[in-house]
Parts: C-alpha cells; structure tokens; sequence
C-alpha cells in the first residue's frame, strides 16, 4: 500500500511552501487523497521520482583561486546524488555571486525554463547568487522543480566570498573613476580594496 503523507511533508520534501502545495494541487499539477476524517494526504510514491528524472547540481566560487572549494563543492553534490541514486549532472561555474551572466547559471536557467530539469541540488542559497537567488527559486517552484539545499546555514567562508564580491564592485567603479583621471578618486578606491583586503585577512 502506498504510504500517504500531510501536506506539510510534502511542502518539505519539495522544498516549497503548503501555498505552493495548494495551488498546484488548484492547478491540477497534484492530486491528492482523503482521510475516512476528510484530511488532505498525498501518494509519495508520486513524488519520489522527478518528472523528468534529470538532477542538476550547481557549483560556484568567485574566483580562481578558490579552485580547491569548488572541487570539494563537486565532490559533496556527486556524493549526495549518487547516494540517492540520481540520474545527475554537475554544473561548475565561475564567477562573483553578483553576476548574473555567468556561463553556467545562464545554462542552469535555460535548462530550467525549457523543463529539462527535474531536481536542482545545491550546497547552500548563496552558491546560486549572493543576491537573488530567491528569483532562481521562483523558477524552480513555477516549474513544480525540488530544490535540494545540503546546507541551511552560512559557509564558513560567507565573510571571504562577500568580500570578493565587493572588490570585484571596487574594481568596476576604479576603472571608471580612473578614466576621469582624478587624483582623488585613485586614493579613494585604493583605500576601498585595503580595507576589505584587511577584513579578509582579520577573518
């Protein structure tokens, strides 16, 4: 017989809120059963396997000397995936948290807006984008996508990789502060880059 499970499991195992739950189930994505008392339960064996079958597991770091994480960041998504059994593929991407044009999230979203993706499995929300991964995750939930995060909390190094994103915005700015050639503006963007080398290093 088929275990049934609440729609607060559910919401758990999809990653996705019981709103979410509702109204896929309004839109005719779900179907679900009722209790001898008229409660809402859900087949799991209907969700045990992705529409499509396909996992994508995503991993980033902001630069190339940050090689070694993103090969750990490989090896722990391979790891959880083939635990699972999945049919899976990992993208490795490069690239600061805030740019949205990196090659291999801009792979990620194309996948994922064409449906060829059944599950996205990730180390933590921040891997995706420093800001906006919320955005990614809309995409997930209108696309009925689990969404896999291993880690809930911060990593270790959330302070570094803010920090290189940061230095990356200097970066941008000096070089069009320096085209106005203004003495001042050097000093001001220097000073800038030591300070948040300086927090790298206090950390």
């Amino acid at each position: 017989m088929d275990r049934l499970i609440t729609i607060g499991e559910l919401a758990d195992l999809k990653a996705v809120s019981v709103d979410t739950i509702r109204r896929w189930e309004r839109d005719g994505k779900i179907e679900s059963v009722r209790t001898d008392g008229g409660h809402r339960r859900y087949k799991l064996s209907d969700f045990q396997e992705t529409k499509s079958g396909r996992t994508i597991a995503y991993a980033r770091v902001s630069s190339h000397d940050q090689k070694a994480d993103l090969d750990r960041q490989d090896t722990v998504l391979s790891a959880y995936c083939q635990s699972n059994s999945w049919d899976y593929e990992v993208i490795r991407d490069l690239g600061s948290g805030l740019n949205f044009r990196k090659k291999g999230l801009t792979k990620l979203i194309e996948l994922l807006l064409e449906g060829e993706i059944g599950r996205l499995v990730i180390t933590n929300k921040d891997r995706l984008l420093r800001f906006g991964s919320e955005l990614i995750f809309s995409i997930c939930e209108h696309h009925a996508v689990e969404v896999v995060i291993l880690n809930k909390k911060e990593n270790a190094t959330f302070e570094e990789d803010l920090a290189s994103d940061v230095l990356e915005i200097i970066t941008v700015f000096s070089a069009r502060l320096y085209g106005s050639r203004s003495h001042q503006n050097k000093k001001l963007i220097e000073s800038l880059a030591k300070s948040v080398e300086s927090a790298i290093i206090a950390e």
